[in-house]
């Protein structure tokens, strides 16, 4: 039997400006030269969370493709960021490579330089932590009474600008990722339940709880940015039903998805056939979508194979 054809590698760039008055283009001249295939522009301060740009192609990059920036600055806020994003990369088979950095995830020295990183981040975190004991020890032995005095004296005023920062802190990232994960919440929910929507989501390398997902749409809600209906009891459906329901799901969330595309994202999720088995075709696949469809679950027209 033919091995299976290695994914072909793209190389796709990234590039961004912190403000309206700089441009991009030396950074595409360095990109295009590199040979990118793709190139996505960005424009924005390097310590915001909000990069739109950033987190579509973070969701649509494929197995084997790369993701080429000039320099790491163009790509993270910190060391910590910086691993974040690679360690997502690497969920989804792709890499990374920065031009005027030692850094190519493809290459065993630039794993050993992103060890490195790795290593200069714990050691950034722990002299951080140590200084910050220090202190506290230092002004506890000047008699200094540590904390927020209006928190100590539970002045209303002082509770309330902390619950509004506290929420900002959250909410803020929340709605800067909600095109990665919102989508496919509003297709699935409220018919399919909570376990399979995050099953979705993280068989596309995001890192969702059931409980996490359900307060994430609820603060939306709240902030009248989702339909309540998402929050309604999905309805009752039989352990026997359980992966026919998971399959519709899976088309739900993307329409475009092919029937082997769907097969080999059970596969990734490690879900089993039916039978037990672990390897999915086309045609079971279709045999699920079709019990979806007589149970009178909405599912999209029934998705080609992949020729």
């Amino acid at each position: 039997m033919a091995p299976s054809p290695t994914p072909k590698r793209r190389l796709i760039g990234y590039a961004r400006v912190s403000t309206e008055d700089q441009m991009t283009d030396a950074q595409l001249l360095e990109l295009k030269a590199a040979g990118c295939v793709m190139i996505h522009r960005e424009q924005g301060s390097g310590a915001s969370r909000a990069r739109a740009v950033l987190a579509q192609l973070l969701k649509e990059i494929r197995a084997g493709d790369v993701l080429v920036v000039v320099r790491l600055d163009r790509l993270a806020r910190s060391v910590s960021h910086l691993l974040e994003v690679i360690e997502g990369l690497e969920k989804k088979g792709a890499h990374f490579r920065s031009l005027q950095d030692p850094i190519d995830t493809s290459t065993p020295q630039g794993m050993f330089s992103l060890q490195v990183l790795g290593a200069v981040a714990q050691l950034e975190r722990s002299l951080i932590s140590e200084r910050t004991k220090a202190g506290l020890r230092a002004a506890k032995a000047r008699g200094k009474v540590l904390g927020n005095p209006g928190v100590r004296e539970h002045r209303p005023e002082t509770i309330r600008r902390l619950t509004i920062a506290r929420e900002k802190r959250y909410l803020n990232p929340l709605i800067a990722s909600a095109d990665r994960w919102m989508p496919t919440v509003k297709r699935m929910r409220p018919s399919h339940p909570w376990a399979d929507v995050v099953q979705v989501l993280n068989g596309w390398g995001q890192d969702w709880t059931e409980e996490r997902l359900r307060r994430a749409v609820r603060k939306l809600v709240a902030q009248r940015m989702a339909d309540p209906e998402l929050l309604q009891k999905s309805p009752p459906r039989s352990s026997n039903d359980r992966l026919m329901t998971l399959v519709a799901g899976i088309a739900m969330a993307d329409p475009d998805l092919s029937l082997r595309d769907i097969a080999t994202q059970l596969e990734r999720m490690r879900e089993r056939t039916p039978r037990g088995g672990t390897k999915w075709n086309a045609s079971s696949v279709k045999q699920q979508l079709d019990r979806a469809r007589r149970a009178g679950l909405t599912v999209p027209t029934s998705p080609k194979d992949a020729a």
